[in-house]
């Protein structure tokens, strides 16, 4: 099944404002084998956990300033549960990660609006991107599904990212796979480079380095560093070689990790009704009701009461050792269904039992 994927909609770098690459040229590296990741890639993407992933689940703000201070736009990624239809439209719980900025470059308006569907193992399902400057260029390019296996998406790489700093971990030697500015496929690293201390506002706080580089097949690797506070919020952004810069200006409230705590088990404790007011007196009451309707059934019936009263008067002057045949076979003539006993008797006793065998239809 090929992936169809945007040109323009995935980029080397998330949101970076800039001139454009020129459209792509066909060379002779699109016949070389095809990029895969590696095991220790897919192994990071594979252990991902949907209870930590939950935990990143926010909305932050970024200003872009020059390289002289000067604001430029702002940029904004909000990350949080979703809800995808596919083609067949089945519908099924997602990530939905959005991130939109506006800015000025060259005193030229220009934006970037990223929406981007994830599966919980940060597979990408959908994603639209929606570019504005002075020339738009589209470009549609066809990866078969085997290839994203290890393939890390903008949207995708937004939440890998908090993953990262939540952890204060990346995979060594992992190797993902990504799209360069030209739209091919190539190969994304990430490298830890310590902890640094940075100002945000009036306070100092410690930021998680990370730095992507995207290895383009035909042109110079380009990397991008994140500063990511503990909780995963992004404190700053630089791409290497741009005098521009994303950083926040205002210092977010961090998220503490959630202690879950287990179930608490309730030991079961025997019911003794008799000690339990509300329980008794039910019984009481429910009592006292049955009593009522047996007299009152019994007076309606007196019948009953008499036939009950000859088979106790009976059963005392037999005496029989089983009392339960002595039951059968006294009451045994009240049955509708007892067949007419035989003009003739027979040695073999027949059972005062009503038999279990369904009766057959005389002709």
């Amino acid at each position: 099944m090929p992936v169809l994927l945007p040109k323009n909609a995935i980029s080397a770098f998330p949101l970076s404002l800039g001139p454009r690459a020129k459209d792509h040229q066909p060379s002779a590296l699109e016949s070389s084998p095809p990029l895969e990741a590696n095991a220790e890639a897919i192994h990071f993407l594979n252990n991902l956990q949907q209870e930590e992933l939950q935990m990143l689940l926010f909305s932050e703000t970024l200003a872009m300033v020059s390289d002289t201070g000067e604001p430029e736009g702002e940029l904004t990624i909000e990350v949080q549960r979703g809800k995808y239809k596919d083609e067949f439209g089945i519908m099924s719980h997602c990530l939905l990660v959005h991130a939109f900025s506006q800015g000025f470059v060259d005193k030229m308006l220009c934006g970037i609006s990223l929406l981007g569907y994830l599966s919980w193992d940060l597979h990408i399902m959908e994603q639209h991107t929606q570019e504005f400057i002075k020339e738009v260029k589209t470009e549609v390019t066809f990866f078969p599904w085997s290839s994203t296996v290890g393939f890390v998406s903008e949207a995708a790489n937004l939440l890998l990212l908090r993953v990262m700093a939540w952890r204060q971990l990346v995979p060594s030697n992992a190797r993902f796979l990504a799209l360069d500015t030209e739209g091919k496929l190539c190969y994304s690293t990430y490298q830890a480079l310590g902890t640094q201390t940075i100002q945000v506002g009036h306070q100092e706080v410690d930021v998680f380095i990370v730095e992507q580089t995207v290895h383009s097949e035909e042109g110079i690797p380009g990397s991008c560093r994140f500063y990511l506070l503990s909780d995963g919020h992004l404190a700053k952004r630089i791409q290497v070689g741009s005098p521009r810069c994303c950083m926040i200006t205002k210092m977010p409230v961090l998220r503490d990790k959630d202690e879950i705590e287990p179930a608490p088990v309730f030991e079961k404790k025997p019911l003794v009704w008799e000690e339990d007011m509300e329980l008794y007196s039910r019984f009481l009451g429910r009592k006292e009701e049955l009593r009522v309707s047996h007299n009152s059934y019994l007076r309606q019936h007196p019948e009953a009461q008499a036939l009950i009263s000859d088979f106790l008067l009976f059963l005392l002057l037999r005496r029989p050792a089983d009392v339960v045949t002595f039951a059968a076979e006294y009451f045994g003539p009240f049955a509708k269904r007892n067949p007419p006993t035989p003009a003739l008797r027979s040695s073999s006793r027949p059972s005062p039992f009503r038999s279990l065998d369904p009766e057959r239809p005389t002709d």
